[in-house]
């Protein structure tokens, strides 16, 4: 089985920082593309940042210069450093990867549960 799970989500005040980790567990051959997603309420899921197996990074244009993407292939964790937060960064926060579970499987996404991200005025 595999399971990811988001953590670091709070209530943060305009300006501030926040770093989100979601780490990947269980049955995992290898980890392609990590990617970090929010929903806004009201708003559809958009795409935030993707880091890939080889550490290239995206990012939506709302969020460049002051979001962060990053990973640690050890721990099959990937990072999201959120700083200069604004009210409409707030969201729920969701980590998919793109993953095998062995060398002959095919490649799967997995979504974690979410965490929630506050930011007031």
């Amino acid at each position: 089985q595999v399971q990811l799970v988001e953590s670091g989500g709070g209530l943060v005040q305009a300006g501030g920082s926040l770093r989100l980790s979601c780490a990947a567990s269980g049955s995992i051959f290898s980890v392609n593309k990590m990617t970090w997603y929010r929903q806004a309420p009201g708003k559809q899921r958009e795409l935030v940042a993707t880091i890939n197996s080889d550490a290239i990074t995206t990012y939506t244009d709302s969020v460049k210069g002051r979001f962060a993407i990053s990973r640690d292939n050890a721990k099959n964790t990937v990072y999201l450093q959120m700083s200069s937060l604004k009210p409409e960064d707030t969201a729920v926060y969701y980590c998919n990867a793109l993953l095998k579970i062995s060398s002959a499987a095919s490649l799967r996404s997995h979504w974690g549960r979410g965490t929630q991200v506050t930011v007031s005025s």
